[in-house]
């Protein structure tokens, strides 16, 4: 046990049952003043904007801004419907193509407020994977899965957790495979007795 929750609380008090028992956090909420930093801007002399932001007037004038110089763009950019235009500065260095820029498109036709809108991006980029490992194939590039996905380090530092996973995985491909033959035996022997 830390000799400092032994020194800072007595034993047998509730502070010390809930620092060793690892309520520490819900100990915490109760005293934010044990915070390191806690309460550092209560102090109003230090505070700019107590009791009043000192007007300027400059706050309203900041929608007449001038707006920089539009990028060129040699490029498809998907644009959320939110917006009416594009924005001043955009990424191209990885242009949408293929099938995960298709599910995208489709993805930008719904509202940034929708499910529907993230969740096909989320698919689009775990199509896009999938695209890149095909290009890299095509490439001659043989990848390293193992050290890509950072089952080497998994391994090393969690071997326990590792081992359940490559457990589960095998399992479920064993079960589908299985299913899969005895769904084309089925299939064949319907066709024999036909």
């Amino acid at each position: 046990m830390d000799t400092t929750i032994k020194s800072k609380y007595a034993r047998g008090s509730k502070k010390y049952r809930d620092e060793v028992s690892g309520n520490v956090d819900r100990l915490r909420a109760f005293t934010p003043k044990d915070i390191p930093g806690w309460g550092i801007d209560a102090d109003p002399e230090n505070d700019p904007t107590y009791p009043m932001k000192r007007w300027t007037g400059a706050d309203h004038q900041r929608i007449h801004y001038e707006r920089p110089p539009q990028q060129l763009s040699n490029v498809e950019i998907l644009q959320t419907i939110e917006r009416p235009n594009i924005t001043a500065v955009f990424g191209t260095s990885v242009p949408p193509s293929g099938l995960s820029c298709a599910i995208r498109r489709f993805a930008y036709k719904f509202s940034e407020a929708d499910a529907r809108h993230w969740l096909t991006l989320i698919f689009a980029d775990r199509v896009n994977v999938v695209e890149g490992l095909i290009d890299d194939l095509k490439k001659g590039i043989i990848p390293n899965v193992f050290v890509e996905r950072g089952l080497m380090a998994d391994w090393k530092y969690d071997r326990k957790a590792t081992e359940k996973r490559l457990v589960v995985k095998t399992t479920v491909v064993a079960v589908a495979v299985v299913a899969l033959l005895v769904y084309k035996n089925k299939i064949k022997r319907t066709r024999l007795l036909k």
